[in-house]
């Protein structure tokens, strides 16, 4: 595939220019079937060929080693890398998922064994992965902000939060991203999220573009029984059948745009403001340099409009997530 021109975004109100379509590295290490280190370093290394500044990532991913992959990555590359990682979320030896912490003492010790694992004096961009309903908001962005006094971190961000909570935040110390799932299947957002961030001046980052691979040619009979998506709400009977039919008519206007699905999910997301990036996660070259290409895309007033008609608001059954995981989000 020829290369795309990269695009780029600032970061909210900084010179920071960020490629307009990130990297999530996240099913590198774990949640999405197989995994394969030098396949995913290939993949990474590719992404920074194609101008694709910045990566993401979090300490909770394979508890740890996803970072660890990530510092690998990029060890020769540091200064090509607008590095993202996140904190917060927690799990023990097991892999069960403990809670969530944003107690300023976790903080510090987060960041110092990120930074080990990256393998990095500084992270550009430090979020809380979920909010800690246990301790206000201003406390934990007041110890974050501490990191940023040390030089440890450069900007702030914070993760599925609440437009009253991002309102708070922001009074302790700017936030600089939101990092909040969006795309045709999950259009939350919409309602008041973006809104605050624009008056902000916030940059909105989206997590799941493609709907975790359901907006692309992703079969979900073919997921391996190690998938985490197996028990996603939305790939069970009762909902999978309205999901795939809405899919089906969004593959017909990409097959008239001579384009994938997911390279019309991206376009649409990349249509909605300037101030919104796209981080879809692969582990494999040949869906980075589809994806990245979608920057070409130009989408009409007409395309949108037919966009709407198939796949409004709320279009889409089922939750975003299993009710547990539904408890942490847009607090």
């Amino acid at each position: 595939m020829s290369n795309p021109k990269m695009q780029y975004r600032k970061l909210d109100k900084s010179e920071v220019s960020l490629s307009a379509i990130g990297l999530g590295c996240m099913g590198m290490s774990e949640f999405y079937g197989t995994t394969d280190d030098k396949q995913s370093i290939q993949t990474i290394h590719r992404a920074l060929d194609l101008g694709i500044n910045f990566l993401d990532t979090a300490d909770v991913y394979g508890r740890g080693h996803n970072e660890e992959l990530v510092g690998r990555a990029i060890r020769d590359r540091r200064n090509k890398v607008f590095l993202a990682t996140k904190f917060g979320n927690v799990r023990d030896d097991s892999g069960a998922w403990v809670g969530v912490n944003g107690q300023p003492a976790y903080i510090q010790q987060a960041c110092e064994a990120s930074l080990r694992r990256l393998g990095v004096d500084v992270i550009d961009l430090y979020y809380q992965h979920r909010v800690d309903t246990e301790v206000p908001i201003e406390e934990t962005v007041g110890a974050m902000a501490k990191l940023v006094e040390q030089g440890k971190v450069k900007y702030l961000g914070l993760s599925e939060a609440a437009a009253t909570t991002v309102r708070r935040a922001h009074r302790v110390h700017p936030i600089a991203a939101l990092q909040t799932e969006y795309s045709f299947w999950t259009r939350d957002p919409e309602d008041g999220i973006l809104s605050t961030t624009r008056e902000l001046g916030i940059t909105f980052v989206a997590y799941s573009p493609l709907g975790r691979g359901f907006l692309s040619a992703l079969k979900p009979q073919d997921l391996e029984q190690n998938d985490y998506r197996k028990n996603h709400p939305r790939f069970q009977q009762g909902n999978i059948e309205q999901n795939l039919r809405i899919r089906k008519h969004l593959e017909e206007i990409a097959a008239e745009k001579s384009c994938t699905t997911s390279q019309l999910a991206l376009a649409w997301l990349l249509h909605q403001g300037d101030d919104i990036v796209p981080i879809p996660g692969t582990k494999r070259v040949k869906y980075l340099e589809e994806n990245a290409a979608a920057v070409n895309i130009r989408l009409t007033q007409d395309d949108l409009q037919r966009i709407e008609e198939v796949a409004p608001a709320g279009a889409f059954s089922g939750d975003r997530y299993v009710p547990a995981a539904m408890a942490r989000v847009n607090k």
